[in-house]
C-alpha cells in the first residue's frame, strides 16, 4: 500500500496543472493587435537575414562604408547605367517586300571569287578538268613580270577553289571535295615552283654580288660609269698600234704608165687692194 511520502509528490504536480488550465480558460481571448508583438513578421528583403555576430572588445565594423563599391580598380569603370525609359512609340520592322531594292556593282571585285555568278560551287566534271602544274625548268625562261602575273593568278584560284569548298560543306551538298582538293595541290605545285626559281635567282645574285666585289672593273661607289671593261680597251689600243705598225703596200706600176707628179700644195695669198688715183705719184690721171 502506497505511503503518504510517495502520494505528496503526485498530488502537487496534479494541482499545479490545474491551476494552470483554470487561468486559461478564465483569461479573455486576445485581438490580433495585441498579438502582433509575438507573431513572426517577414522581412522586406527576400535574403536570408543575417544574425549580429557576438560584439566582443576590438572587433572590427564588418558594414560596407565604401562609395565607390562596384567600380572597376582594373579598368576604371563605373557602376551601370540606370535604364531609361520613354514613352516613345517603338520602330515597327519594315516587311522584306517593301524594302527598297539594293542596287550592288555588277563588275565588283567579290564576284571573282565564284566561278559562276549563277551558282556557288562548280559540278565535280568541271572541277577535275584541269591540267597540270608547272615545271621549275618552264619557269626558268620566264621574266619576273610573268612570275608575278602568274602568282597572282595562282591566289586568285586558291580562293574561288576554298569559297566553293565553304558553300559546299554550308549546303552540305556532298560532293566535289575530292576534286577541288586536288585542283588545289595542283595549284600549289606551281606556286611553290615560283619560289623555288626566285629562290635560285636571289643565290645567283649574291654569288655574283661577291664575284664582283672583288672585281677591279666594278665599281660600287656610285660615281660613273659602275662597269669598266679594261680587257676590251686594251684589245682596241693593240689593234691600233698594230695598224699604225704595219707599211702600206705599194700600187703594182703599168708598163708604159708616168709617174705621178706631186700636186702643188694649195696656198692662200693675200690680193692687195688697187691703189686710187690720189696715191699714184707723177701727173693725176683724167677720168
Amino acid at each position: 500500500m502506497p505511503s503518504s511520502s510517495t502520494i505528496r509528490p503526485a498530488m502537487g504536480v496534479l494541482a499545479q496543472s490545474c491551476k494552470s488550465a483554470a487561468r486559461t480558460a478564465a483569461a479573455p481571448a486576445r485581438t490580433p493587435s495585441q498579438l502582433s508583438p509575438y507573431l513572426q513578421t517577414a522581412h522586406l528583403s527576400t535574403s536570408v537575414s543575417l544574425f549580429k555576430r557576438h560584439k566582443y572588445l576590438g572587433a572590427r565594423d564588418t558594414k560596407d562604408h565604401s562609395k565607390k563599391r562596384g567600380e572597376s580598380a582594373i579598368r576604371g569603370t563605373g557602376t551601370r547605367w540606370r535604364l531609361s525609359m520613354s514613352d516613345e512609340p517603338l520602330p515597327k520592322p519594315v516587311p522584306k517586300d517593301q524594302l527598297p531594292k539594293v542596287e550592288t556593282d555588277k563588275n565588283h571585285g567579290l564576284w571573282d571569287f565564284f566561278y559562276d555568278r549563277q551558282t556557288v560551287a562548280q559540278s565535280p566534271e568541271k572541277d577535275a578538268a584541269h591540267g597540270r602544274a608547272w615545271l621549275v625548268e618552264e619557269l626558268r625562261h620566264k621574266s619576273f613580270e610573268d612570275l608575278h602575273r602568274l602568282w597572282w593568278v595562282c591566289v586568285k584560284e586558291r580562293n574561288r577553289i576554298a569559297t566553293a569548298t565553304w558553300e559546299r560543306n554550308k549546303s552540305e551538298l556532298g560532293f566535289g571535295d575530292a576534286e577541288g582538293k586536288a585542283r588545289d595541290y595542283q595549284v600549289r605545285l606551281t606556286m611553290r615552283g615560283i619560289k623555288h626559281v626566285l629562290t635560285e635567282r636571289f643565290y645567283a645574285w649574291e654569288d655574283a654580288v661577291k664575284l664582283a666585289e672583288t672585281d677591279p672593273e666594278v665599281d660600287f661607289s656610285g660615281e660613273g660609269a659602275p662597269y669598266t671593261p679594261s680587257q676590251f680597251l686594251e684589245e682596241e689600243l693593240a689593234e691600233e698600234e698594230l695598224a699604225e705598225e704595219e707599211p702600206k703596200p705599194e700600187e703594182p706600176k703599168l708598163e708604159g704608165q708616168r709617174p705621178e707628179e706631186p700636186k702643188p700644195e694649195a696656198t692662200t695669198q693675200e690680193i692687195e687692194p688697187a691703189p686710187k688715183p690720189e696715191d699714184i705719184p707723177g701727173d693725176k690721171v683724167k677720168i
